[in-house]
């Protein structure tokens, strides 16, 4: 189904639960920016395919997909014995969960989701179904909650018409409302602030430039397309204040994985004296990690550098394509990371360990 042409990409929710219709409901990324399409997709296999193919991406859209799409599969389990109802959730599970390497949110959800069904396990089945909708509802929401924490964090960092850089999309369109880069830029928005910002294209699936430059310029904002290498060039000119990226997984020492191209960003950034901040949600945050080097890196099919967007094929047929989808930026060129709990600073070990102990004071009350 098109979306309704009256609304831009700001309107649309971009991961929803149509309980009624038994479907999660997504937003195409891979048709934007040409259409916005909305997809509701009921069947397992699908939503699999909807993470694994980038149509849901970003690593908080990714969690709270994943949540409802294993809830929708629980709902439609016939067995009413336990076992024989956790043996058909945990193949879901495991099959969502086998769907992308490198965001940990996938597992967090998952792992969250199927906690419910553990502590429940002496609960009629038809109860955990429920209470596994409450999680995947609360997680979506929780999102929310938590971006634009992130965002009015972030905003006391910047100030108006600032010039801002950003790598990848972390907005709107990779979690539920806001983002996490972008939340300060589009909170800024609402509360009337100006800026400046550049978007880097970033290869190879160019979320940058069809999915960044798209939100920010239908939310208002003054927004540059920049090819991934004129990134030098613009900080040199003095036309970038400071830099905001997400992320798909913090380490425990503050090691930053995120889309391919952003530990250059991170290093240029440093060379120039420009802040790099990283928004984080404490769910991309993985502390059973050491350091970024653990962090298992995806890789993606050769065709997405050479003929994804061209009408015809770019490289020589035969050439060898190395297409990693994310980079490690190590903890050293990284001015703060932005949580919902708060703004860490290095030494990040010991912050990353005060976020958590603040998390589960909040869990707590």
């Amino acid at each position: 189904m098109a979306g309704d042409k009256t609304k831009n990409i700001m309107h649309y929710d971009t991961v929803n639960l149509d309980d009624e219709k038994n479907a999660l409901v997504i937003i195409d990324q891979t048709q934007l920016p040409g259409r916005v399409e909305i997809l509701h997709l009921t069947e397992l296999e699908d939503i699999f395919e909807a993470i694994y193919l980038l149509k849901v991406r970003g690593a908080p859209a990714i969690g709270v997909a994943a949540a409802i799409g294993v809830y929708l599969t629980a709902k439609k389990i016939k067995q009413e014995n336990f076992d024989a109802f956790y043996a058909e959730f945990k193949k879901a599970k495991d099959r969502l969960a086998a769907s992308r390497p490198t965001a940990v949110n996938l597992f967090w959800a998952l792992d969250r989701m199927e906690k419910v069904v553990l502590d429940n396990k002496d609960k009629p089945v038809e109860q955990i179904k429920k209470l596994l909708h409450d999680e995947a509802v609360e997680i979506r929401e929780e999102d929310i909650r938590v971006c634009r924490a992130i965002g009015e964090y972030g905003l006391t960092l910047i100030k108006d018409g600032d010039g801002i850089l950003t790598h990848c999309n972390a907005g709107q369109l990779a979690t539920v409302k806001y983002g996490t880069a972008l939340a300060p830029i589009h909170l800024g928005v609402e509360k009337g602030m100006n800026f400046k910002v550049f978007t880097d294209e970033t290869r190879p699936l160019l979320q940058g430039a069809r999915l960044s430059a798209f939100e920010l310029h239908s939310n208002g904002v003054d927004t540059t397309v920049i090819c991934d290498n004129m990134a030098s060039q613009v900080m040199k000119n003095g036309w970038v204040q400071a830099i905001f990226v997400g992320c798909d997984r913090v380490a425990a020492n503050g090691d930053v994985c995120n889309k391919i191209g952003t530990s250059a960003v991170a290093i240029l950034a440093k060379h120039y004296g420009i802040p790099f901040y990283v928004c984080a949600p404490t769910s991309t945050i993985d502390m059973e990690i050491a350091h970024g080097d653990d962090i298992p890196i995806e890789e993606r099919p050769p065709h997405e550098v050479t003929e994804m967007w061209y009408k015809e094929r770019m490289a020589p047929k035969g050439v060898k394509v190395y297409n990693p989808a994310f980079d490690v930026s190590e903890n050293q060129l990284v001015t703060a990371i932005i949580t919902e709990f708060g703004i860490v600073r290095a030494p990040y070990a010991e912050g990353l360990k005060e976020i958590f102990r603040k998390k589960a004071e909040a869990a707590g009350k």
